[in-house]
C-alpha cells in the first residue's frame, strides 16, 4: 500500500512485516504540459534532471546525477539521463537506485532533488511526481506529487534520514532555483 505524501510528511521505511527495507528506487516521472498557441496546443520538451546529494553530519560527501551515474562507493545508482519526461505512460523517467545496506555508516542523509536543466519552470511542467519503491518486490512504498506549477525550476523533492539501523523518508517539495544540483545547495541546507 502507497502513503501519498503532503509536503514535510515522514514515514519510516520499515517493512510491514518487520524489519528494515535493503533497496530503493526514487522515481521521477513527468509530462511537459500543453500550451496553447496561435494553432491550438503543443508541447515543448522538458528535460528534467534527478539527482541524489549524500551528506555526512550536514556535509556533503558525494553526488549522483546524469553525469555522476554512480556514487562513489557504489551504494547509490542513477539509470541514466531522460532529456524529454514521459509521453503519458506515468511510469518513471528517471531512477535513482539506493542500496540501503550499502549506504557507508557515515552517510546519514541521502537529498533527492529535480531540476530543469533547460530551464523551463514548473508551470510547464504537469503530472510530476516522485516516488519511493522497494526495489526487491516493486512496491511503492510512498509518492509525492509535485503541484502547484509556479515559477520555480526545480525541488528539493524528499530525503531518507538514518533512523538507528533503519531510515525515514521525508516529503520536502520545496521549490527552488536553478539548472543544477550544484544551483540548490543553498536550498537544500535548511531541509537536513
Amino acid at each position: 500500500m502507497s502513503v501519498n505524501l503532503s509536503k514535510g510528511q515522514a514515514i519510516s521505511l520499515e517493512k510491514s512485516g518487520g524489519g528494515s527495507l535493503s533497496a530503493v528506487r526514487m522515481g521521477l516521472g513527468w509530462q511537459a504540459a500543453p500550451r496553447r498557441g496561435l494553432f491550438g496546443s503543443r508541447t515543448r520538451e522538458i528535460d528534467l534532471d534527478a539527482s541524489a546529494v549524500l551528506f555526512a553530519d550536514k556535509q556533503p560527501v558525494d553526488v549522483v546525477f546524469f553525469r555522476h551515474l554512480v556514487s562513489d562507493d557504489g551504494s547509490v545508482r542513477h539509470t541514466g539521463d531522460n532529456l524529454v519526461g514521459g509521453a503519458g505512460q506515468g511510469g518513471d523517467d528517471e531512477s535513482i537506485l539506493v542500496d540501503l545496506q550499502r549506504v557507508p555508516v557515515h552517510i546519514d542523509q541521502i537529498v533527492f532533488t529535480v531540476n530543469s536543466f533547460t530551464g523551463q519552470t514548473f508551470a510547464e511542467v504537469q503530472n510530476a511526481f516522485c516516488r519511493l519503491v522497494d526495489e526487491t518486490n516493486g512496491q511503492e512504498l510512498a509518492r509525492y506529487t509535485l503541484t502547484g506549477g509556479g515559477n520555480a525550476t526545480a525541488q528539493v523533492m524528499a530525503k531518507v534520514t538514518r533512523s538507528g539501523a533503519g531510515w525515514t523518508m521525508t516529503a520536502i517539495g520545496a521549490p527552488a532555483s536553478g539548472r543544477t544540483f550544484q544551483d540548490l545547495m543553498p536550498s537544500i541546507l535548511p531541509h537536513l
